[in-house]
This record gives C-alpha cells, sequence and structure tokens, in this order.
C-alpha cells in the first residue's frame, strides 16, 4: 500500500489502538485481539520491550494489518523501524528530522502536534495528517473544534485520554480518526488474556465511530 493508501484506511477505519505494554507477547496478544475484531491497525509505541521484533512479527504473521510504530524519539529508531517493514510513524511530539526522513522514505507519517504553531510547522513539511495528543487535557473534543478553524485541510487524529464516552465527541469536532490505548486495550484484560474483551471494545469503538460520522451527514 502507498503511504496516501494507508492513511485513507486510517481514516476510513477512525480508530488507531495504541499498544503500550510491558512486554512483547503482550503486545502481539493485544494487536491481534484487536485486528481480529475488525481493526487492522495498530500502533506499536517503542517503549515496548522489543518493540521491533514485535513490529517484524506481527507484519509477517499478519499480512493484513497496518503495522505503525509510535513513540518515535529520534531518526536512527525511525531508520530501524523502517528495517522492520513499519507502514506508518508517529511522535509523541513535533520532530521535523523524523518527518523528513520519513518523506524520503516515502513512508507515511503524523507527528505529535498540541499548539497551532505545530500544525503550522507540520503543514509547512508536507504533513497532512497529525496527531493532536494529549487531547483530553487542553479541553477535550472542544480543542479540536478550535484548531480545525484555521487548518480545514489538516487531517487530525485526537489522541490522549480518548474513551467510549467522548470518542463520539471528537469526531464530530472534526477528528479524523481517535487514538486509543487503554480504554481499548485494559491491562486486566492482558493479564486474563481475554481477548473477547479486547474485541468486543474494538467493536464498540468502531460502532462509535460510524454512528458519529453518521449524524454529522
Amino acid at each position: 500500500m502507498t503511504k496516501e493508501q494507508i492513511q485513507a484506511r486510517i481514516e476510513e477505519i477512525g480508530v488507531v489502538p495504541g499498544v503500550r505494554l510491558s512486554s512483547a507477547d503482550e503486545a502481539v496478544f493485544a494487536a491481534e485481539a484487536v485486528c481480529s475484531a475488525g481493526i487492522p491497525i495498530v500502533e506499536v509505541t517503542m517503549t515496548v520491550p522489543g518493540a521491533i521484533d514485535v513490529i517484524v512479527h506481527l507484519i509477517k504473521s499478519n499480512p493484513g494489518l497496518i503495522v505503525g510504530a509510535g513513540t518515535v524519539f529520534d531518526t536512527e529508531t525511525v531508520r530501524r523501524c523502517l528495517g522492520a517493514g513499519v507502514q506508518f510513524l508517529t511522535s509523541t511530539g513535533l520532530d521535523l528530522e523524523i518527518v523528513e526522513l520519513a518523506f524520503k522514505e516515502n513512508v507515511l507519517v503524523f507527528p505529535g502536534v498540541l499548539t497551532p504553531t505545530e500544525v503550522h510547522l507540520a503543514s509547512k513539511a508536507g504533513c497532512r495528517l497529525v496527531k493532536v495528543f494529549p487531547c483530553s487535557q487542553m479541553g477535550g473534543a472542544g480543542y479540536i473544534r478550535v484548531l480545525k478553524a484555521p487548518f480545514p485541510n489538516m487531517s487530525m487524529i485526537a489522541a490522549g485520554g480518548v474513551t467510549q464516552q467522548n470518542a463520539s465527541d471528537f469526531i464530530r469536532s472534526g477528528a479524523a480518526a481517535i487514538g486509543v490505548g487503554h480504554d481499548l486495550i485494559p491491562q486486566k484484560a492482558i493479564d486474563l488474556r481475554e481477548s473477547d474483551w479486547i474485541r468486543e471494545l474494538a467493536r464498540r469503538f468502531v460502532t462509535i465511530v460510524k454512528e458519529a460520522r453518521a449524524h454529522m451527514i
């Protein structure tokens, strides 16, 4: 898939699961549970022990899964992720060196941004998709609405504090997608290896996004 097709797929599904767990086995379990429930996208954060090996395994074992790397802080990590075959890169903050390298390698990148200045800089660098983080702590869905006003052509993923209770608000405020972590992948479900629990949450988030979009038409 091209980076344009990957972005389109992310925006179509509308949910980007963030896998930030304490072991490689847990990360693989969570990613495969989410994928089996109809979200063929996963962001494996670099905080996961053995994250690169997890990415390699997921790509080889799940050909329909779009695997990305998150919490990427430097270009050396980017190169390792690219060598593992990641299909997108995302960071907690705006690092223009990472953006430049991703563009050079023709890989989708959506950097973390928070302020209008950062959205503007990401746009000038060529980004058409950004991750607004942390959303909830900055006023929630209303903050996305405010940011979208001067940047109507920038697609935004709302991340940080997204729950079942506020996910619909983020979508209706203009977010192209939501980034969800522990509210989609609870640690207790991981501890108990309750894949059905995670699958049910995944289906709920997908439904919330679809219903929110339907109300916008």
